[in-house]
Order: structure tokens, then sequence, then C-alpha cells
């Protein structure tokens, strides 16, 4: 008979496996499915049509707009989020009460409820009534429509979405720039190392594990907006902020297309795995493990 320590450790980890299959392995598998059919979520017959609701899919210019508007607002968040919390990192990373508090305050939005930081900047992007707006006027700028134009809604997302991470991948910087030796400074120091030749060669590679689990987590928290789209915009105007996430709640709560929202949801599965894995095989062996 097999012994108790041995099937131990299967008994412990059984709940969270459990949980684990329930509430994701299985909704995936049954999201594929349903993306083969067509239903209404009220009848309960559900009609086979094969690719139907793919075909259908990128046969739409709006859903191929959604999948613009969902890389651009990937691309833009990533890459302005990871840039600035770098440059607060390098410039937060010393002793000092006003240096311990300027990263207390940039951390708090990350606390803050989504829908509140939502409510919050559709108050300061107003554009008549608008903080923003406001300062606009006061230093001589042309005021600008914020949420209200096509061209400049999706930026202003991103601008929400930049302001409510900083603090978090700040603070993950900072914990990692820390994790450095000093005494590869120390080095750069006595051979008189140029300050961008030491980060160059000596910080960056050294926050390489940081800087791929920050744009791994980013980079798949950017394809699951829906708040500040669902509070801020609807999608609008004109289709321009409208992502897969709200799209596939549109199609799916709202048109009752059941089918034709898993399939969205097959796609942006899809894309989040293919984005993931062309990471993972072209940059892991560039980060450097001490």
């Amino acid at each position: 008979m097999m012994r108790w320590s041995s099937l131990r450790p299967y008994v412990m980890v059984a709940p969270a496996l459990t949980v684990f299959s329930i509430f994701f392995i299985y909704p995936i598998f049954y999201m594929i499915y349903l993306s083969f059919h067509s239903w209404d979520f009220i009848s309960p017959d559900k009609n086979f049509i094969g690719l139907g609701n793919f075909e259908e899919l990128f046969d739409s210019r709006e859903f191929m707009q959604v999948l613009s508007n969902s890389f651009q607002y990937m691309l833009l968040t990533v890459s302005l989020t990871t840039i600035l919390s770098l440059l607060l990192a390098l410039w937060l990373n010393r002793k000092g009460m006003i240096y311990g508090f300027v990263q207390g305050a940039i951390f708090s939005p990350h606390i803050i409820s989504l829908v509140s930081v939502s409510l919050v900047w559709m108050w300061l992007m107003d554009p008549r009534f608008g903080l923003l707006n406001w300062i606009f006027d006061t230093v001589g700028l042309p005021r600008s429509e914020w949420l209200t134009n096509p061209k400049s809604a999706l930026f202003s997302l991103v601008v929400v979405a930049v302001w409510k991470g900083l603090g978090f991948n700040t603070l993950v910087f900072i914990a990692g720039l820390q994790s450095i030796p000093p005494y590869l400074y120390e080095a750069a120091a006595l051979d008189d190392s140029p300050r961008l030749t030491t980060l160059y060669r000596i910080t960056l590679p050294a926050l390489s594990p940081t800087l791929f689990f920050l744009t791994i987590i980013n980079m798949i928290g950017s394809f699951q907006v829906f708040e500040t789209i669902a509070i801020m915009t609807q999608g609008g105007p004109v289709n321009s902020t409208n992502t897969l996430v709200f799209y596939i709640y549109q199609y799916g709560f709202k048109f009752f297309k059941i089918g034709y929202a898993s399939a969205a949801g097959v796609v942006l599965l899809v894309a989040v795995g293919v984005l993931t894995l062309l990471y993972f095989k072209l940059l892991s062996r560039k980060v450097h493990y001490r």
C-alpha cells in the first residue's frame, strides 16, 4: 500500500487545484466550446456553426479596430509605465524623508479603487469644467477634448492607466535597485565610469529580472482593461477606445451573442498567450540572474 507520506503532497494541493480547475481551467475550455456555437444565453439549445463566429469576427471592421485599439493601448501603457517608473525609481532610490514621502504619495493610487480613479479622472478631463483644461487656460495652452475626441480618447485612458500603475512599478524597481550589490558600483567608481555607462553596464543588466517581470504583468494587465472604459467612455467616441474585454462584455451581456463573444475571448486568449511566449523566447536569455 502507498504510504501516507507519499500521498500527503497531493492531498495538500488538491483543494487549490480543485478551485483553480473549476474557476480557471473549466471556463477556458467552455469558452472554446461556446465559440463554435450560436447561443443567445436564454434558449437551452446551442447551434453548432463551426468557425462561423471567427469568420464573422475577422470580417468585422469594428472588431479589427478593437484589436488595433487593444494593441495600441498595450504598447503605450507598458512602454510609458516602464520608462517613467524606472526613472522615478532611479531618483527615489536614496535615503531621506522627502524621498520616503514621495514613494508613499506615488504608491497611493495603486490601492485606490479603479472605479474611484475613473470617476476622478472623468472630472479632471471634463472638456468644460475639468481641472486639466483650467490649467491649460491658465498657462495659455489650447483646451483639449480629452475623452470626447476620437484622436485623444485612447491616449487619455492610457494616462489614467499609467498614473494608476506608476507607484507599484516604481516600488518594485526600487526593490530591484536595492538588491544590486554595492561593490559593483564601488568598482565602477574606482574606474571613473560615467553615470550613463554605469547605468547601461551595471544597473540595467542587474534589473533585467525585474524588467522582465513587470513587462509581463503590465502587458497582460493592459489587455484586461475594462473598468476605465466601462465608466469613462463606454468604448466611444466612434469605437475609438473599445478594447477586447469590453467588446466581449458588450456582445456577451448586452447583445446576448454568447458564441460570438466567446470567439472574441479565444482571440484574446491566443493573443496574450502568443505575445507572452514570444517575449519569453526572445528576451528570457537576456535576463541576468545573480
